[in-house]
């Protein structure tokens, strides 16, 4: 991917934004949470398989980084500044903000998770009874 190269980025600690410009006139106000949890990073991203992060609606960002000419490193609250937010990932978080919150909300759901705690609920650790699919019936038996 070749995303254009941000001419603006501005962070709004009070809202816990950031703002990214572009010479198109493109803006997007990307949450802080929400880049927290779609993180670039190994930690977040697995190898492979994402790692489905919860608890972090009260995270900010603390510093942005520039990174040569091609990302940005974030640098959140609780600790996390491993990822590198590259010129093709911002704009793609960006792009489809509502369509991934929409996603990370619906997993969080099914896994008994919370934006504001880590913690997996009881529930969602409750072991449910395997019940296997039923063979199909042969033709002509009365079972």
């Amino acid at each position: 991917m070749n995303a254009p190269r941000p001419i603006d980025i501005v962070l709004h600690k009070r809202s816990r934004e950031l703002e990214i410009g572009y010479a198109d006139g493109t803006r997007y106000r990307l949450p802080a949470e929400y880049l927290r949890v779609h993180s670039p990073s190994a930690e977040v991203q697995g190898h492979g398989k994402p790692v489905l992060v919860g608890g972090k609606r009260p995270v900010a960002i603390t510093a942005v980084q520039p990174v040569g000419r091609y990302a940005v490193k974030l640098v959140f609250d609780d600790g996390h500044d491993t990822g590198l937010f590259s010129w093709d990932v911002l704009d793609d978080l960006g792009r489809n903000h509502s369509r991934y919150w929409a996603e990370y909300e619906r997993r969080l759901a099914k896994m008994g998770m919370s934006r504001d705690s880590e913690v997996v609920t009881l529930a969602a650790l409750t072991p449910r009874k395997y019940t296997p699919p039923r063979p199909p019936q042969k033709p002509g038996s009365n079972s």
